[in-house]
């Protein structure tokens, strides 16, 4: 009886959470059926004000809306022009980031990762180097941008390379007060559910480059010259986002700053209280670094069955774990298999021995501590 009493009282950490209050709902709301009334569902003004104001967030001229964080790496590598180029690309990233490459022409080729930021580091990049490498791609993993990203930045200018950020986990990261978003030529952002922040789908192109804003703006409404004309003069798509979409996204950019300060409270609990369980190690957000904590990522002394962990942490605890970043590299794709060009072995160790604990805006200290205290019984 007591057993069934704990388990129906047993209090649930979910690994992740969206949060929209009444207010904002309502806000949300309001405009929605301002769009419908209007007709004007896509390209209007929301869609211009929201552009407007993540630019101005990331310390960036442009930013350009569109339906998806894969559709803006993929506009940005098209107006880079990478086709028949090699772009390096971390293996330890999601499918997207590659895959935005092989759907531009290119072809991407797979770098290992650097334990200290799950991203990339400059030797790896400079003995990945092929005669048709026209640029490199680097992922914030986490939320956490390198301490190297002025290396890289470097590395790339010395090289005559070309620098992207794939910035999909880092909204209102940055290091040595500079914003994700705002190292490279061009990076793209996801406003996917499960992100920071949240536009239900949705991406973002941001760039200082005037020619890739106006090639960006191009591509995403099916190759158009303009909206109000039909002359396709490239090889677009329909990426555009709506103005729905849009509204939301202005709201959640508006509570992004709080939203931030709610995980980066919650994640200094667990630097405190993580340091009791000798088998578990806090990745470190380098110093100079601010990071928005996408994740919060811990490292296994050793590799264990995780999904066998996270039933047990579920089942026995009320604590869901979130998604790796990443359960495998994307060397052990079958559909990446061809572009690896050497063994990535950091990556393979790293992505087999880590864990990423649950962490959003509206989390309270208990939900840490009941995920500590799981961890403890399970891990020690």
């Amino acid at each position: 009886m007591n057993m069934q009493k704990t388990e129906v009282d047993q209090r649930t950490v979910p690994a992740t959470k969206i949060q929209f209050s009444a207010e904002d709902r309502a806000w949300i709301a309001e405009r929605i059926q301002e769009v419908l009334a209007s007709g004007q569902l896509t390209l209007g003004k929301y869609g211009v004000e929201f552009e407007r104001q993540f630019a101005k967030f990331c310390g960036v001229p442009h930013a350009i809306a569109v339906n998806s964080g894969t559709s803006s790496l993929e506009i940005i590598l098209r107006a880079l022009g990478v086709e028949g180029k090699d772009v390096l690309v971390p293996t330890n990233t999601f499918f997207a980031t590659a895959a935005a490459v092989v759907h531009a022409g290119g072809r991407p080729v797979l770098v290992d990762m650097d334990p200290e930021s799950f991203g990339i580091k400059p030797e790896d990049i400079e003995k990945s180097l092929t005669p048709k490498t026209v640029g490199i791609i680097v992922v914030h993993i986490g939320g956490i941008v390198s301490r190297r990203i002025v290396e890289l930045q470097e590395l790339a200018r010395r090289k005559g390379l070309w620098l992207v950020e794939d910035a999909a986990h880092a909204h209102g990261s940055s290091f040595n007060d500079v914003k994700a978003g705002a190292f490279g030529i061009a990076s793209s952002f996801s406003f996917y559910p499960t992100k920071v922040m949240t536009s239900g789908e949705g991406g973002m192109i941001v760039t200082g480059d005037n020619r890739i804003n106006e090639e960006a703006r191009i591509y995403r409404d099916q190759g158009k010259a303009s909206f109000t004309q039909n002359a396709h003069i490239r090889m677009g798509y329909n990426w555009r986002m709506s103005e729905p979409h849009a509204i939301i996204g202005l709201k959640h950019l508006e509570r992004l700053p709080s939203m931030i300060a709610d995980r980066q409270k919650m994640a200094s609990v667990y630097d405190c209280r993580l340091k009791g369980i000798k088998n578990l190690t806090a990745l470190t957000v380098p110093s100079g670094g601010r990071c928005n904590y996408y994740k919060y990522i811990a490292v296994l002394r050793e590799a264990r069955d995780r999904r066998a962990l996270k039933t047990l942490l579920r089942g026995q605890y009320g604590v869901s774990l979130a998604g790796e970043v990443y359960e495998e590299p994307l060397h052990k794709q079958p559909v990446f298999e061809q572009y690896t060009i050497r063994p990535l072995p950091v990556a393979e160790e790293y992505c087999a021995r880590h864990l990423c604990l649950p962490i959003f805006s509206g989390m309270e200290e208990q939900d840490v501590q009941q995920v500590i205290t799981a961890l403890r019984e399970t891990i020690g």
